[in-house]
């Protein structure tokens, strides 16, 4: 491949906590010089492969932790194809895919089969998660060995929470012989079947049913303990409660190997935006207080929390167009993560290396990859953006096949000029 330079850019760098002026020149799909100023011999580089990116921010392309997609059993809802096109507009390089489909990933030739499709038909890197129990029926533990031979990355049931604690403890205990990263969902199940909203004065104005912030705090306690019983190595999907993050600041302080993310919708929304029963609001964890919503925001600044995600739920119009109680949860973030995010860069809340120490650099490392930094080894999966460019979200034009998103009408800022997965552009791709 012929070396390609990046010149004129602001380079955001998550690992060193920097917004520069400078260059990358990459080759063979992995970034091979950082540069403060573009090279003198500007001419050895062939017209095609200079980019000008006209002091616009270039970054390591994010990383999204629990996208679904959903390929087997739901195609109609979002395919591989489709994920990848809505993941390379909103500057999404690798998608971590969840295992809740129809029938779940929890065999390894379903997994391979998974594999198989998303090497043909993602524009952007796929690395999939596989069941950690069989049917994510919560009563007995999948092939674990297997399936991480066969690829998986990570080991979760989705929002299916396991509630019988001893097959949770051998499934956490097999997990840790082998290494293997498990997701857990901390809502407790029985306080939260039901539900469709956050209990509080607005759920009982609303008339719908509700759970108690505890419901997260009660589940975050008791999968600590199992962590300290097995060792295990353990990401909270979602902490969305103020109650629940000094449990996970003593976990860490206790040496754990425990992280910990959040969905943008919990950092930009509150339970407030459901107003006239908007189902698109419905989410799982629902929405939270605007004093949660703030006290997680710090928690991600502060660096408690770990990692930023989508959570890319798609939904059918027929699953959501329903009363509130009855709608299905959920909503498709791929490509409005980059600019939902860029919200709590424009009210000073956080830095742009901030934000993608959260969106790409961490999720990077808790997966064990070599993504997520600005520096010479590191693999051309990069995103250009205008971070100020202002546009009003119109969700028919989102490429994701599902389109229920909350942010349809909303004014937000941040526009995604160009994504590259291992130095190609892929944004352009039909």
């Amino acid at each position: 491949m012929t070396k390609t330079l990046f010149h004129n850019a602001r380079l955001i760098d998550p690992e060193g906590d920097s917004v520069t002026p400078g260059a990358l020149i990459v080759d063979d799909g992995r970034i091979t010089q950082v540069l403060a100023h573009a090279p003198a011999n500007m001419d050895r580089f062939p017209p095609t492969h200079r980019i000008d990116c006209g002091g616009l921010c270039l970054a390591p392309g994010i990383v999204d932790i629990g996208v679904k997609v959903s390929e087997p059993g739901e195609r109609h809802k979002e395919s591989f194809r489709s994920a990848g096109r809505a993941a390379a507009a909103g500057g999404v390089t690798t998608i971590v895919t969840r295992p809740d489909t129809t029938p779940a990933i929890d065999t390894p030739e379903v997994l391979e089969f998974v594999a198989r499709r998303a090497q043909a038909d993602s524009i952007v890197r796929v690395l999939p998660m596989a069941a950690l129990t069989k049917g994510r029926a919560g009563r007995e533990m999948t092939e674990i060995g297997f399936l991480r031979d066969a690829g998986a990355v990570a080991f979760t049931d989705g929002d299916h929470v396991v509630s019988d604690t001893r097959v949770l403890s051998r499934a956490l205990t097999y997990a840790r012989s082998l290494g293997a990263l498990v997701i857990g969902h901390v809502q407790d199940p029985g306080l939260s079947h039901g539900a469709a909203v956050t209990a509080g004065k607005f759920a009982s104005l609303r008339g719908l049913p509700g759970v108690s912030p505890m419901a997260e705090r009660m589940a975050l306690d008791r999968d600590i303990a199992l962590i300290e019983m097995t060792g295990v190595r353990y990401h909270a999907d979602q902490i969305t409660t103020a109650r629940a993050l000094p449990a996970l600041a003593r976990a860490k302080a206790n040496g754990h190997d425990i992280t910990a993310g959040v969905s943008i919708h919990h950092l930009t929304l509150n339970e407030l935006d459901v107003a006239d029963y908007r189902s698109f609001f419905k989410l799982t964890p629902p929405l939270r207080s605007e004093d949660d919503r703030i006290a997680v925001v710090q928690a991600v600044a502060d660096g408690l929390i770990d990692i930023i995600c989508s959570m890319h739920t798609p939904q059918d119009e027929e699953s959501k167009r329903l009363p509130f109680e009855a709608a299905a949860a959920g909503a498709v973030g791929l490509e409005t993560l980059l600019p939902a995010s860029l919200r709590l860069y424009h009210a000073g809340q956080m830095t742009l290396p901030g934000l993608f120490r959260a969106l790409s650099l961490n999720p990077s490392r808790r997966l064990g990859l070599a993504s997520g930094r600005m520096a010479a080894g590191a693999p051309a999966d990069l995103v250009l953006f205008d971070p100020d460019a202002p546009f009003v979200l119109n969700r028919a034009t989102l490429r994701s096949k599902s389109r229920n998103t909350p942010f349809d009408g909303a004014r937000m800022q941040g526009i995604v000029r160009g994504t590259w997965v291992a130095g190609v552009r892929v944004d352009e791709v039909a």
